[in-house]
């Protein structure tokens, strides 16, 4: 008998942990179910899709490097998120065989900062590292939130094209990605009810990349550093926020929310969240 299955794609797939999050989900909640992992080359997008369109039992599939952006013309429909931050990490195959583009990466980066975000603040920045399909996604959410957000990138002009093609307002600033490699004497003005965020929402510092280059003089007292990086889960920046004295979010916490969206939308069923715990020490047993 055959069952109803989603995956996830991309290249290189095989260190996502996603196919541990979406099965521990369906073993909790007995659902009779699966979850894959698929690597899929630039040049083999296209026949993929065209395949899994005709396949009924595929419920969908998130979308992981380098396909967030290329895989946007390949879809019959996008969500409004999706299509205004213009990048797609969930595919949703309907009943009908169409297929529709989401963005579950904005309220997964989103999820583990709310209870801060519930409070009221005089001022909100956050220095964005990295210019690729998830910084997309998390400078919308920000900007959304009332953050100014700094977007570095090793291309300014490109990261100065997002923060316009993404927010409303004139207010948020574009920067060299090596400006936060070196030390800086700037004298931070009194943060009490500002919230400050520190995004590494590049690939630097994951396993096989090079490290991260960022000069802690950089980040306002209080701030929060935050690395989407999962490979490893304890990168050298979370490490050097903590000996600083920072508050710290590691990347399952985005995985985990951002799946907790995909998931429901795949199997039709809320994620068992209470195990959490258990399921963080399932992906980094």
């Amino acid at each position: 008998m055959s069952l109803l299955y989603a995956e996830v794609i991309g290249d290189p797939i095989a260190q996502s942990k996603s196919p541990v999050i979406h099965g521990f989900w369906l073993e909790k909640l007995g659902l009779s179910g699966r979850y894959d992992r698929h690597q899929v080359p630039v040049e083999g997008l296209a026949d993929y899709l065209a395949q899994r369109r005709a396949d009924s039992y595929w419920r969908g599939c998130n979308v992981t490097m380098p396909h967030k952006l290329a895989i946007l013309p390949l879809l019959d429909r996008l969500d409004p998120l999706a299509e205004r931050i213009g990048a797609v990490n969930t595919v949703v195959r309907e009943a009908d065989g169409t297929l529709t583009g989401y963005n579950t990466d904005a309220a997964g980066f989103l999820e583990p900062l709310q209870p801060l975000l519930d409070q009221t603040h005089l001022f909100r920045m956050a220095r964005v590292l990295g210019t690729g399909g998830a910084a997309r996604a998390i400078v919308a959410a920000l900007a959304e939130r009332g953050f100014v957000v700094v977007l570095a990138g090793r291309d300014p002009a490109k990261a100065r094209t997002m923060l316009d093609e993404l927010t409303a307002q004139d207010d948020h600033h574009a920067i060299d990605l090596a400006h936060f490699a070196q030390a800086t004497d700037f004298a931070f003005d009194d943060r009490e009810q500002c919230l400050d965020l520190i995004v590494n929402a590049s690939p630097l510092g994951m396993t096989g990349q090079p490290p991260l280059a960022f000069d802690f003089s950089h980040a306002p007292p209080r701030s929060v550093v935050y690395d989407i990086v999962t490979s490893p889960l304890d990168t050298p920046l979370l490490q050097q926020a903590r000996e600083a004295g920072f508050e710290t979010v590691d990347g399952l916490s985005m995985l985990i929310g951002q799946a907790d969206v995909a998931f429901r939308r795949f199997f039709g069923a809320t994620p068992p969240r209470a195990f959490d715990p258990e399921l963080r020490e399932r992906l980094t047993s």
